[in-house]
């Protein structure tokens, strides 16, 4: 080496690699949707899924001032530290703010140089809200009542293989459909939460990257303007033996829990709980195709044993604390704020129901539709708070001929979507067996479900008061929206039936009204004439309906000069 070449060494500017580098993967950003950003960091760390161990985080000034913590997830290693990504959704338009901090064991060790980005407009109506007991609302002010079924996993080995979500979900939303319930599949996540693999769950998705599925399953539901309710967790994980000996939880596999209650029970089972939640709020979170984070599904067959039956497993206190703990914890790590639910099969946990960050109760009912309406509105009118039907059917043992039974689960699923439609729900109950109710060539009733979906927010903009009906040997339901009465009839007897349909206690007097029906099967309208309120009474004469027939009453004021 020459003096000269020493001196240069010697006097140049020592450059070290930045602790982190950032940039910005999305192009053009808009409001609403997401921006993704590429993170890499020097960090050294054991376990990137504990975030006592590490964890990065997204500081973020919005246009209006206000300061968020985004979650960041780990993707991979690299040969010198590894890459990390944020995915954020931008709720206001303007000029941002932002940097990256990375948090070792408690302390923060590095923060990058603030950046900013330029958010436009969009036609985007951002996050599901609550608003009332029947609806939801968008950011955007518009109203919204969810309709749709259970698709809660793509075909399995053994399963008709076109059932997938790319089939299932634009036909749905041709028909009107605009929601759904998901399960979180297992190949969906890091196996840091995952259960060992076994050959059913190898083969439980299509998909040939699972890791990327459920990225997959939020373009198809934002493409089709399908809302998702994910099921985080599912019951079987934590119950049953054999599944437990394969949980990621479990103590035998390297978790925190020797039994399923200490899951529920121990901190450290928590943090490693919490440390999934993190992970989810920071992958998914963006989406305001995710309408609920669902904790569980049917919670209450994780505390009751089925052997003897209904014996407590779980301390049911414990299962009530554990949801308001993670409930809380979600809120605070979610700059979203997504509504939260859990869901039960059909045994109440104490004090689950009035937890304070829980934003809908949730049951489920099977062999039982009829007691849809009255369960739905003691639990609505009991807890103060919104309550959905998330699974229903005419019947739930799969080893059953279904077959043998297809008329009567047919006649069930239609009418329990007309009930849902006529109940404080804002989400109508959502039936399970879609790959059955599909090949069957159901699929298209959510068309009529819809239409007069969309008429009852349009005429009331989002209010529905319940209305005194009945008839002779029909069922009947009635609400009013704005000034239009809606009235569901069904014939759920053995034998066609005539009768008047009868509306009682309406206040406005000697207003003149048209009729005309609709009925669902066909997507057909029909002019009836008019009527009018008399004493507190309108009188819709004549309806004719055979056996396990069904019908809308559509009765709007009439014309100025009518009757």
């Amino acid at each position: 080496m020459t003096i000269l070449t020493a001196l240069v060494l010697l006097c140049a500017p020592q450059f070290s690699q930045a602790a982190i580098d950032d940039q910005i993967v999305t192009q053009e950003i808009y409001k609403f949707e997401k921006v993704e950003f590429d993170i890499e960091i020097q960090s050294e760390f054991e376990n990137p899924f504990d975030s006592r161990d590490i964890q990065l985080d997204m500081m973020i000034k919005t246009p209006s001032g206000e300061e968020l913590v985004l979650p960041c997830y780990f993707d991979r290693r690299l040969n010198a530290g590894s890459l990390w990504k944020a995915r954020f959704a931008p709720a206001e338009t303007g000029k941002y703010l932002y940097h990256f901090r990375v948090t070792v064991r408690g302390d923060v060790t590095d923060n990058s140089g603030d950046k900013s980005f330029i958010c436009k407009d969009s036609s985007n109506d951002g996050f599901l809200r609550t608003n009332n007991y029947w609806t939801l609302k968008f950011d955007s002010g518009k109203l919204f009542r969810g309709i749709g079924e259970n698709i809660c996993w793509d075909p399995r080995g053994g399963d008709d293989g076109k059932f997938t979500y790319e089939y299932l979900l634009p036909k749905v939303s041709s028909y009107g459909a605009n929601f759904m319930r998901v399960w979180m599949h297992q190949g969906s996540l890091p196996k840091e939460w995952t259960l060992p693999r076994t050959r059913r769950n190898e083969q439980a998705s299509s998909a040939p990257e699972p890791v990327n599925r459920f990225d997959e399953i939020l373009d198809l539901a934002k493409e089709n303007g399908i809302y998702v309710m994910l099921a985080m967790d599912v019951h079987g994980m934590y119950m049953e033996e054999s599944s437990w000996a394969r949980q990621a939880f479990n103590s035998g596999n390297g978790g925190p829990a020797k039994t399923p209650a200490e899951f529920f029970s121990l901190e450290e089972s928590r943090i490693k709980y919490k440390n999934k939640l993190r992970y989810f709020v920071a992958r998914w979170g963006y989406s305001t195709n995710i309408a609920f984070w669902e904790f569980f599904n049917e919670v209450d067959n994780a505390a009751f044993t089925r052997s003897p039956q209904d014996s407590i497993l779980i301390p049911l206190d414990q299962v009530t604390r554990w949801h308001d703990v993670m409930s809380t914890y979600l809120k605070s790590i979610d700059p979203y704020k997504h509504l939260v639910t859990t869901s039960v099969s059909h045994r109440e946990i104490p004090g689950m129901w009035d937890l304070d960050n829980m934003d809908m109760n949730q049951k489920h009912i099977y062999k039982r539709t009829t007691r849809m309406r009255p369960e739905t509105i003691e639990a609505v009118y009991k807890h103060q708070k919104p309550f959905a039907i998330g699974e229903f059917g005419y019947e739930w043992n799969w080893n059953l001929n279904f077959s043998t039974m297809a008329v009567e689960k047919v006649y069930d699923y239609k009418r329990g979507l007309w009930y849902g439609m006529f109940t404080p729900t804002p989400v109508l109950p959502m039936s399970w067996w879609w790959e059955f109710f599909d090949d069957r060539g159901i699929t298209p009733y959510f068309k009529g479900v819809r239409e007069i979906n969309d008429q009852m927010l349009e005429a009331g903009n989002g209010s529905f008061d319940t209305i005194s009906v009945s008839g002779n040997v029909v069922e009947t339901y009635a609400v009013k929206c704005g000034e239009n009465y809606y009235v569901y009839v069904l014939n759920d007897s053995n034998c066609d039936v005539k009768t008047d349909i009868i509306l009682d206690h309406l206040t406005d007097q000697n207003t003149p009204y048209a009729v005309k029906t609709y009925i669902p099967e066909i997507f057909i309208y029909n002019e009836l004439g008019d009527t009018k309120v008399e004493r507190g009474r309108m009188t819709v004469k004549d309806i004719y309906l055979r056996s396990k027939d069904e019908m809308v009453l559509i009765i709007s004021r009439a014309e100025k000069g009518a009757m």
